[in-house]
């Protein structure tokens, strides 16, 4: 589920829609928790759907650490990539804002954490922007990922969280583990697919 301070705009139509804050989100908001109404579709599965829905599935979805794609069922699905992102996934099962976000900004994600199959380009107009997603960025770029999130993920507990009470199971214990003791942080690399 993403922040309930978002609202869908349409940008362009090579772009399509994106995300875009209503109010203020500062810094350390989590802004998107992977609830259990996300649809799953198993790898095994995605051949099973029709080469129309499997187009769906690919543009709409992440993979998680399982292989699974993820599809949001509310419009988390249209948050757009940026290298210079302004949230960006963790360890725990949900996004994080890693800057303050003000109203009319545009949420933008890190999609080299989603365990990209194949390189994708890119339309992000901000300076240092890397022209294209590959997959081996998970590999190269977790370290300033986890940097990042360290970052924003001490500031949890001092601003206003309305979607932490979707937080639960092990994700909740891992993030206590961290607050507990910060020796215990869980890299983002654990969202990496091992593929077997």
């Amino acid at each position: 589920m993403i922040h309930p301070d978002v609202e869908l705009r349409h940008i362009s139509e090579e772009i399509g829609y994106g995300i875009f804050a209503k109010k203020f989100i500062p810094k350390g908001t989590i802004t998107y928790v992977q609830d259990s109404l996300e649809i799953e579709v198993p790898p095994t599965e995605v051949k099973n759907y029709s080469k129309a829905m499997q187009e769906v599935i690919e543009k709409y979805s992440f993979i998680d650490e399982r292989g699974y794609r993820i599809i949001s069922w509310d419009v988390a699905k249209y948050v757009n990539h940026c290298c210079q992102c302004n949230t960006i996934s963790t360890g725990y099962g949900f996004e994080i804002a890693i800057t303050d976000i003000y109203p009319g900004e545009q949420i933008t994600d890190e999609y080299g954490i989603f365990n990209m199959e194949q390189a994708m380009p890119l339309f992000c107009d901000k300076e240092g922007c890397r022209k294209h997603v590959r997959p081996q960025d998970f590999d190269h770029y977790y370290p300033v990922w986890d940097k990042k999130i360290l970052t924003a993920l001490h500031l949890l507990r001092e601003v206003p969280q309305p979607l932490m009470h979707l937080l639960e199971g092990e994700d909740k214990e891992a993030l206590e583990a961290y607050f507990d003791d910060p020796k215990h942080y869980k890299s983002v690399y654990s969202m990496k697919y091992k593929h077997v």
